[in-house]
């Protein structure tokens, strides 16, 4: 029996086939109304190919109103997953053999409860340039505001399953902080239409292109985005900038201050860039991740 629902659109000719998944973590709430909206408008409309669509996949995590099920393993670090391991594992592996059967994938994400993200669309730096050129043909395609390309090497990712098969793929990260934005759940909707449209799946009038910044990052560890400017101890976090900004070097990004209010520490940027996640939650917890820059 399959951990989690699939909704699945047919046509006569079932190339290309194109995998969406939303909730590979519980609290992320505009991907899975995307998908909702999207199982309601598309049947009857795809002109070719084959649709996947997955509007929960991290099912228990998502009724515990949390990142992670109970066993506490994060979904998108250990992928492939095991079929005989923990319940995280299980879906991992499943979710893995799913995106080995797709010609192209995209995976929306938010920052959940505990972060805010910049509206942007991801992808993976290819080592192969033809699934690279695609992944980020994908990502315009998309046409959210920022794109970023980072390092391919990250194990336990759904799109290290893609990047492992060659398969081009996207993800996407909108907003969060515990909230639905009707914007971003508008803005999943449309980029989903508008990549279906690309690949010819179906009629779809493309818009005005709104990617105003593309940024590629192909250091080691670039688009790790929990281990940026973590706290020095457990405490109080008081951002100083806002989603979107641009920062410089050594610019003060926010403060971590202990709850008994007796010591004070600086998080110092550690690049030049734009903040392309804030952490909303007030309370961190000492090595969590408070901004990261692009």
């Amino acid at each position: 029996m399959s951990l989690f629902n699939k909704f699945v659109i047919e046509t006569d000719n079932d190339y290309p086939h194109l995998l969406i998944t939303a909730g590979v973590h519980g609290d992320e709430f505009e991907s899975i109304r995307c998908i909702h909206t999207l199982i309601n408008q598309l049947p009857g409309n795809l002109l070719k190919g084959k649709l996947t669509l997955v509007p929960c996949v991290n099912t228990e995590a998502f009724l515990l109103g949390n990142r992670t099920a109970a066993d506490e393993l994060d979904l998108a670090r250990i992928c492939p997953g095991d079929p005989n391991g923990t319940i995280t594992m299980r879906v991992g592996h499943e979710l893995s053999q799913l995106i080995r059967t797709a010609d192209y994938y995209i995976d929306l994400h938010t920052g959940g409860i505990r972060f805010s993200v910049h509206p942007l669309t991801g992808y993976l730096l290819h080592p192969d340039q033809q699934v690279l050129d695609c992944s980020k043909w994908l990502a315009k395609s998309f046409n959210l505001p920022f794109i970023w390309g980072t390092d391919w090497r990250l194990p336990g990712r759904s799109m290290s399953i893609a990047c492992e098969y060659g398969i081009p793929a996207i993800y996407a990260e909108y907003l969060g902080g515990a909230q639905c934005s009707e914007e971003g759940v508008s803005d999943y909707i449309n980029g989903c239409l508008n990549v279906l449209g690309r690949l010819g799946m179906m009629n779809r009038v493309q818009p005005e292109s709104r990617v105003k910044t593309i940024v590629e990052d192909p250091r080691r560890g670039s688009g790790h985005m929990q281990v940026c400017h973590p706290a020095e101890f457990d405490g109080f976090f008081t951002p100083t900038y806002s989603l979107g900004d641009t920062v410089q070097q050594g610019d003060v990004l926010g403060t971590v201050r202990t709850i008994d209010g007796r010591y004070t520490s600086k998080l110092i940027a550690n690049q030049n860039g734009t903040v392309i996640v804030l952490r909303t939650f007030s309370m961190v917890r000492k090595g969590e991740a408070t901004v990261v820059i692009a």
